[in-house]
């Protein structure tokens, strides 16, 4: 992924703005001013790291020098260094609760993304890891970057990537069949059409209307398996089939012994546990 440093640096600085608020009393009051320090980054847990390259943005909007000492998708082990700052203490004590946040984050989601990749390849490795749009507002960038830094795909990353209708669009339209016919009539040719079904007729139906995916919701992997070779026996080899919705590490391989495309998980960066980072002071 790649979005211009000036636009990531705008949305790294409203991070940090909305967490300073006034200003940071605590430092004010404790700190002098111009004092100049050195301070290391330490991870306290083994993971894959992301974020380093946005923490040293943020690092030196701020004046700071920042040294890496790891890379984006590294694999780290307890009490390693991730990078080293120096600069003036004030700047250092303000931003580091901002920094060590989006840095935790993305790497528990980083984390978290390689280890099931890494489940996926021992039976099938050529399916797909996806994440969803299930992100906290202003996190979207930063979570779907963390997906791919661990091995995932991103998935779409705005309403406008490609058409994917849910069931409130079937609700309101009345069938699987119309809705896909109002799509392909009203919308680019360049959009794919996904279309999320709950039953095999609704999969078979989306399909024989042009959907170019099929997203099984809550199927199990039996049901899965069913709905697949019900596709493939119905001549629809070219369509892509994914699966979401109930699928955890326990039952993830399960999941990939099915002739599906891709397997969806919100839960890579709707309940992430951020990686366990700190921030401690060298010298002064």
């Amino acid at each position: 992924m790649f979005m211009p440093r000036q636009i990531v640096e705008e949305k790294l600085l409203a991070f940090l703005s909305e967490d300073i608020g006034e200003g940071d009393v605590s430092v004010a009051a404790v700190i002098p001013e111009n004092l100049m320090i050195m301070a290391d980054v330490i991870v306290k847990e083994a993971g894959v790291i992301a974020g380093i390259k946005e923490a040293l943005i943020l690092a030196e909007c701020l004046g700071l020098k920042a040294e890496p000492k790891v890379a984006d998708g590294c694999k780290v082990k307890n009490k390693q260094v991730l990078l080293s700052l120096a600069g003036d203490a004030q700047t250092i004590l303000t931003v580091e609760r901002t920094l060590l946040n989006l840095l935790s984050r993305m790497s528990g989601i980083a984390t978290k993304t390689h280890i099931l990749v890494e489940q996926l390849k021992k039976t099938n490795p050529a399916l797909r890891l996806a994440a969803t749009r299930k992100s906290a507002p202003g996190l979207l960038y930063f979570d779907k970057k963390a997906v791919i830094i661990g091995g995932g795909d991103p998935h779409r990353l705005h309403l406008d990537d490609m058409i994917l209708i849910k069931d409130n669009h079937l609700a309101i339209t009345g069938s699987v069949e119309k809705a896909v016919k109002n799509a392909k009539a009203n919308a680019s040719f360049s959009k794919k059409i996904e279309v999320e079904v709950t039953c095999i007729e609704d999969a078979l139906s989306a399909t024989a209307a042009g959907a170019d995916i099929i997203m099984l919701d809550n199927f199990s992997p039996k049901q899965a398996k069913e709905a697949t070779q019900k596709l493939r026996r119905a001549g629809y080899d070219k369509v892509l089939i994914e699966v979401s919705g109930g699928i955890t590490l326990n039952n993830l391989s399960e999941y990939a012994t099915v002739d599906i495309d891709i397997i969806s998980m919100g839960e890579l960066t709707h309940s992430v546990r951020a990686l366990d980072i700190s921030l401690e002071i060298t010298k002064k």
